[in-house]
């Protein structure tokens, strides 16, 4: 036995999809903006989970430019069959659904196989016992009445052409009268019956996880009378998880069920953390889904019939001697071919100063990690002669308009650390002082909803920047989006291109 707490993976990890090879889970989720996309996990008890690589890590898979921080890639599934694995995606903003291949979960992925057919979003794939392959996805209702009004719809798919063939079937529209946002529909089979189930009510306070069941692939498929199977939508604004739904079912090797979905936690009522992948048991009841049963939410801890398998989880330091990144360090968008250098000066990482800033849809130098805990210490060590304008430092990011930036800069008065809050776009200095190193050591702090700032210059004595801030503007329900927040080093010349550098010794997140 296993105990597991809830989220299994915290921080921004949204729309989480799983399926099993063997003992092994494997598990992947959106990453939007992100580069690179698509993290792939893989665990033996569903509690401890490793990063073994990203699917979408090059540019020809990915392309990102233009791309909103809540474009890019949405809701990723993942699936095996016969030998090959299967990611099928939604790039929002270049050319909609596709799907990638490899031979082993690590990768290499293929290049995209384009579905040109298959409209709409949150594709998922259903591979049946006569190897017969099924597309279902999210799209509009053709004679929609209302802003959400879609339906959840099945095809069948050629893997030689990777086309759409055959007849396509409107499996349901949700459980509600009148639904919004039927999305991210998977199917299942067991026991004789085709069970499509997918997410409604949108991706916030209403959102819930729905089933419908059929003999036929498609239908009609009867919805179940006691739907929806899992939801928080009834908790009331002071349930500490909220927005649960969004759900993929996997079974392990001793035939016991569970589903993994996402949920945003709450801390003094904003979700800073994003979309985060919690997990609940599932059993079978007259061959309908019962998620915790007995409980009918998803619990804080809990425990599986399985044995535990202890992974490497991710680092909360970072040292630049390898000649990569590691798997867990996210960009914007896709990076300059010279954005970053990690051989330019041994046990540093470069970042270039470049022109565009973190506030265009564009990219720009900024590499991070997934905020993960709501009370962490960021800090970095940087090197960094700053020319007018230009800054480098640590960035709190939500998203383009919400951000915090503990930066080194360089202003008509000279030299100096400076705290800026951007919100709705807008840039605020809230706090500075005067400085002048050649190696600044800078540290955020946040507990609950409340940063705190911090400076050593040429490794004397720290000091604390006179400014207390309240986080609550770098959340879901401040700033919008279906992001998590992000944090990492960030060097831009905001305009102007001097070709300047700044180096980072190491970076921590504890």
């Amino acid at each position: 036995m296993v105990q597991y707490k809830n989220p299994i993976l915290p921080g921004f990890h949204p729309d989480p999809s799983i399926m099993r090879v063997g003992d092994t889970f494997y598990l992947v989720n959106s990453t939007f903006a992100y580069f690179p996309g698509v993290p792939i996990y893989k665990s033996k008890d569903l509690v401890n989970w490793t990063q073994i690589g990203n699917v979408l890590d090059r540019e020809d898979n990915l392309p990102l430019e233009g791309a909103r921080h809540s474009g890019g890639i949405y809701a990723p599934t993942i699936r095996y069959h016969a030998g090959t694995y299967y990611m099928i995606t939604t790039n929002i903003e270049h050319g909609g659904n596709f799907v990638v291949t490899a031979d082993k979960p690590e990768g290499p992925w293929s290049e995209p196989h384009c579905l040109a057919e298959a409209y709409g979003i949150d594709p998922s794939l259903f591979f049946d016992d006569d190897g017969k392959c099924y597309y279902c996805g999210t799209k509009a209702d053709p004679n929609e009445r209302y802003y959400g009004d879609n339906v959840i719809y099945i095809r069948e798919l050629d893997l030689n052409t990777f086309t759409l063939v055959g007849p396509e079937a409107v499996a349901w529209k949700g459980a509600l009268r009148e639904a919004v946002w039927p999305e991210g529909p998977h199917i299942y089979k067991r026991n004789g019956y085709y069970y499509v189930m997918n997410a409604e009510g949108g991706t916030s306070v209403d959102h819930a996880v729905v089933v419908a069941r059929s003999k036929n692939i498609f239908g009609p498929y009867e919805g179940y009378r006691s739907n929806p199977v899992m939801t928080h939508r009834h908790m009331g604004a002071a349930c500490p998880v909220s927005a649960v739904g969004h759900a993929d079912l996997v079974d392990d090797q001793n035939g016991n069920w569970y589903a993994v979905m996402l949920g945003m936690r709450q801390i003094e009522g904003c979700s800073n953390l994003g979309r985060e992948t919690f997990l609940a048991r599932v059993t079978w009841e007259n061959d309908w889904p019962v998620f915790n049963p007995g409980e009918g939410r998803l619990l804080e801890t809990g425990t599986l019939p399985l044995e535990e398998c202890r992974e490497f989880g991710p680092a909360t330091s970072y040292h630049f001697y390898e000649n990569k990144l590691p798997y867990e360090m996210l960009m914007l968008r896709n990076p300059e071919p010279d954005m970053y250098s990690l051989s330019e000066r041994y046990g540093w990482i470069r970042l270039a100063v470049a022109k565009n800033s973190i506030h265009e849809q564009k990219s720009c130098s900024y590499i991070g990690v997934r905020q993960c805990s709501m009370d962490f210490t960021a800090e970095t060590m940087l090197a960094f002669a700053p020319e007018m304008g230009e800054e480098a430092g640590i960035v709190l990011l939500q998203s383009n308009e919400a951000n915090l930036r503990l930066v080194y800069t360089r202003t008509g008065d000279g030299t100096e650390i400076r705290v800026i809050c951007c919100e709705q776009g807008m840039d605020k200095v809230v706090c500075s002082m005067p400085a002048k190193a050649e190696r600044i050591k800078l540290r955020i702090c946040e507990h609950g909803q409340e940063i705190r700032c911090f400076v050593a210059f040429n490794e004397q004595g720290e000091q604390e920047l006179p400014c207390k801030i309240a986080a609550h503007f770098l959340s879901t329900e401040r700033a919008g989006g279906f992001v998590g927040n992000t944090i990492g080093m960030y060097a831009s010349g905001n305009g102007s291109d001097r070709g300047g550098k700044a180096y980072f010794a190491w970076f921590s997140v504890q």
